[in-house]
């Protein structure tokens, strides 16, 4: 099926509204796994470069200055960006995305949120980067599943990243990622141009752009999967056929909502042996 149009759908919703746009960030950050496993990874890291800057000598400030400088490569609706300026006020961020639309709407809404300061919204093909940085840490999540020319942005991440900072990249692994399911080939979401990465294919491609990987983790094991289905999949299929069956998601969630926030817990608890999705650290020395 086609996520976009669905997704772009509750965009226009809650279109620059910062008060339905908050609410609707909180739920993608409870609903989806990937963004507990990318904001415990954005904090962890965080941590290490903010260690290091203070090793360095360097005095970070909120009122600029000093700040770290994060790039948000394929921002989206902008909640990874909206985390990071909330939790951490001496990072300034460069928001990207390709789509227009998107950011037109998170700039707004920035802007009514008081974190327009910090964080700044443009339109960038990540194959064809312009931007020049340097940055302390590059985020991407759920971009590369999108895109042919995956070394391209790589590469581009390694010319703008700084010796020593950080690369982030959360998307489907090859073991069933963007719900492919066994001996077949079709993904659920159309709009990818592959279904997966292995570990070992990802850490190759980015070793020849010149970033090294310190951590692979498996995403989306048994019970991450399982929640996937009943959390995501199932009510966007319904959506892809009816909008009008969103009327029917508070019910619906009400009853599915504690048993997917344990089975989340449990698929971060331990590392997976198997899992649809990756989550790769990697960086420049």
């Amino acid at each position: 099926m086609d996520y976009d149009p669905v997704k772009d759908r509750f965009g226009d919703i809650i279109g620059e509204n910062a008060w339905l746009t908050k609410p609707f960030f909180f739920l993608l950050h409870v609903f989806f796994l990937r963004s507990w496993y990318v904001r415990r990874e954005l904090k962890r890291q965080i941590k290490v470069l903010k260690s290091r800057a203070s090793k360095s000598g360097i005095h970070l400030k909120k009122d600029g200055g000093g700040r770290l400088r994060m790039l948000d490569a394929g921002t989206g609706f902008g909640q990874f960006a909206y985390f990071v300026a909330r939790r951490f006020e001496d990072i300034e961020i460069d928001a990207v995305d390709i789509k227009q639309e998107y950011l037109d709407r998170a700039e707004i809404m920035f802007l009514r949120s008081g974190l327009a300061d910090r964080v700044h919204f443009s339109v960038e093909d990540l194959t064809e980067l312009s931007r020049e940085g340097p940055y302390d840490l590059i985020l991407s999540v759920d971009v590369m599943e999108h895109i042919v020319e995956d070394e391209a942005v790589f590469r581009n991440f390694h010319r703008v990243l700084r010796p020593g900072g950080i690369v982030i990249i959360n998307t489907p692994s090859d073991q069933g990622g963007s719900d492919v399911q066994p001996g077949g080939d079709k993904s659920f979401i159309g709009e990818h141009v592959r279904n997966g990465y292995s570990p070992e294919e990802i850490a190759d491609k980015l070793r020849r752009a010149g970033l090294e990987p310190s951590h692979i983790f498996l995403t989306y094991g048994t019970s991450g999967s399982l929640a996937w289905r009943f959390l995501i999949k199932w009510p966007m299929q319904l959506l892809h056929v009816s909008f009008l069956f969103v009327v029917f998601l508070p019910l619906y969630y009400l009853a599915v909502l504690v048993p997917g926030m344990i089975l989340h817990a449990m698929d971060m608890r331990r590392p997976n042996k198997t899992g649809t999705g990756l989550l790769v650290v990697a960086g420049k020395k």
